[in-house]
């Protein structure tokens, strides 16, 4: 008789953990700018814990957000929510990496508490700020640049675009003068895979993050009332100067880290044996061994 073993693998499942860090005062530019910073082994405990949160979210189904984005969106979300600038309500991010040209799907709107991805879609930048890329950003009212840095969103209200979502910039200078120049989250029909094929390139905003008509209600649903919405550019100035991706965050609670770290240590993995005679199961044989 002859007896063949076939090797089944079976992983145990990550939990999904949220954070929410306790508030405290806001620093100033010139700490975050000239290196006032945290300790070495603070600074290396708040890396592994993005790292951690990282490595939990579902980005099955879409396309995976960089590291290296995500790392600078997460560390100036934690900073704003230390500073009481965000909601208590909702753990969710919004990444709008404008590195990448516009006919990929660039926006992430991230679930923290799930550690789930609940849109990755198109977003659209200004028509002064270039064509399939963005490679120009401005402040200043009539640019029709896309401005850079940290948002956190405010209410709703219907527009010529339907339902739209206003966005209060955070990083001075570069954003802050959003709500006077009418820069919101609203849907438009040059902001689709349909224009995208027509035409090899998305539409462009007069500075708005623009998405498509279909996605832009649940979108807004989802991010209004004072989450984060950061939108990142390899720009050298605001790489530089920018206040809230670059201020050390310090504040991981102990007990929030110890979850997330204690989620982020390689699991065991479950192998099982199944012997077979003659094309059946005869026996079975589970091993457990360190990954």
């Amino acid at each position: 008789m002859k007896k063949t073993i076939v090797c089944l693998s079976a992983y145990l499942m990550i939990v999904a953990v949220s954070f929410k860090p306790s508030t405290a005062s806001e620093g100033n530019t010139a700490a975050a700018t000239t290196g006032t910073s945290a300790p070495a082994n603070e600074e290396a405990k708040v890396t592994d814990y993005i790292s951690a949160v990282y490595k939990q979210i579902d980005f099955k189904g879409c396309n995976a957000l960089s590291y290296e984005v995500f790392q600078k969106a997460y560390n100036g979300y934690l900073n704003l929510r230390d500073a009481g600038k965000l909601g208590a309500d909702k753990d969710v991010i919004t990444i709008c990496d404008f590195s990448l040209a516009s006919t990929e799907p660039r926006m992430w709107v991230i679930d923290l508490a799930q550690n789930k991805v609940l849109f990755n879609t198109y977003v659209a930048h200004g028509q002064g700020s270039g064509d399939v890329f963005a490679t120009s950003f401005s402040n200043k009212m009539n640019s029709h640049q896309s401005s850079l840095g940290f948002y956190v969103t405010g209410d709703t209200y219907n527009g010529k675009h339907g339902l739209q979502l206003r966005l209060n910039g955070m990083d001075q200078g570069f954003n802050h003068d959003a709500l006077d120049r009418g820069v919101v989250v609203h849907g438009s029909k040059y902001v689709s895979e349909q224009y995208v094929q027509a035409n090899n390139k998305l539409g462009r905003s007069w500075g708005c993050p623009a998405v498509s008509n279909e996605l832009a209600k649940p979108i807004i649903q989802n991010i209004k009332g004072g989450t984060c919405l950061f939108i990142y550019s390899k720009d050298e100035k605001y790489q530089q100067t920018a206040y809230w991706m670059n201020k050390k965050a310090t504040n991981v609670p102990e007990n929030m880290y110890a979850a997330v770290m204690a989620h982020n240590i390689s699991k065991p993995k479950t192998i099982t044996y199944q012997y077979m005679t003659n094309g059946k199961v005869d026996s079975v044989k589970q091993v457990i061994v360190a990954q």
